[in-house]
């Protein structure tokens, strides 16, 4: 197989036919043979019916896989990946807001030497206020973060390589940080505009709540990307931050009350940043015990995995 479309499908029963129809109408004219993998993620209309119609009619082609229940979009991308077979690995939306149509041509540019194509929605058809300007500050606050600078984080039209996404397991709401992760392994990321349709059927499955979800997660991948086999840069660079701040209050409480030019004519005990400087230097010190600790449990990990820590 060359090439696997993983779809997550949630309540979409009136698209799925559509859908049908327009991946068929975009890939069977193109030399590479394909399978669109379709993941109900615990549908409460008739979608798995009509999943299950198409599996029957079109074997060759049409994959699906049953959740029991409602788990999300990046479980179901997960498992997604894991029953497809080709070596490329395309995903995208059920609501037909993404177009089947621009996949041969991330393909394309894929075969120029690219690991990532990203969709980006450069004419997005959503409301402005409660969609498409949270997609923005997102987009900046991710991109600034974890360096990879993408207009588009949240477009699902995505082709990968399979190298590149196998090596990490998702969770949470982490599928729009896969490219953070392909480019965390050495991935060569490129960004393309794509088509995107106004929703026809159905309804959106997510709101403003997501930007909550987004930034905690925004703190894990940059952990993982960054300090996951090095978390002492982090604890302890905190640390000895704290510690110096700490340093710093202290001297110069005792240069104020050596020269008469503080704030306070009283004993340094009875100065609340004298208290604040000990609880700084607590703090710092306590940073610096979890990075050991956090050292030990990396080295667990990887002794446990046999597989030898890079040198830093």
């Amino acid at each position: 197989m060359d090439v696997s479309i993983v779809i997550p499908v949630y309540n979409e029963e009136e698209n799925l036919p559509l859908l049908y129809q327009a991946l068929h109408d975009a890939l069977d004219n193109q030399p590479w043979s394909w399978e669109a993998v379709l993941i109900d993620d615990g549908s409460s209309d008739g979608s798995l019916k009509i999943l299950e119609e198409m599996a029957a009619y079109d074997p060759r082609h049409i994959v699906v896989v049953a959740f029991r229940r409602n788990f999300g979009q990046t479980p179901a991308m997960s498992a997604g990946i894991d029953y497809a077979q080709g070596e490329i690995i395309v995903f995208m939306d059920a609501d037909m807001q993404n177009d089947p149509a621009d996949i041969p041509m991330m393909l394309d540019k894929l075969a120029e030497g690219y690991d990532v194509v990203s969709g980006w929605r450069a004419h997005r058809q959503d409301t402005f206020a409660t969609r498409t300007l949270p997609s923005r500050i997102a987009n900046g606050l991710i991109s600034r973060v974890t360096g990879v600078h993408l207009h588009d984080f949240g477009c699902t039209l995505k082709a990968y390589r399979r190298e590149v996404i196998t090596g990490f397991r998702l969770y949470g709401e982490m599928h729009r940080f896969i490219p953070a992760f392909a480019d965390s392994v050495g991935a060569k990321i490129t960004e393309v505009p794509v088509r995107h349709h106004p929703r026809q059927f159905g309804k959106a499955k997510y709101g403003l709540e997501r930007i909550g979800k987004v930034i905690l997660d925004l703190f894990a991948v940059k952990f993982l990307t960054s300090y996951a086999n090095k978390p002492m840069y982090l604890f302890g660079g905190t640390g000895l931050t704290l510690i110096g701040i700490s340093m710093l209050t202290l001297i110069g409480l005792v240069i104020w009350r050596v020269t008469h030019l503080g704030l306070y004519d009283a004993h340094l005990n009875r100065s609340p940043l004298l208290l604040m400087s000990v609880m700084l230097f607590i703090l710092g010190f306590q940073c610096i015990l979890m990075g050991l600790i956090a050292e030990l449990l990396v080295r667990t990990y990887h002794e446990s995995r046999s597989i030898s820590r890079p040198i830093e």
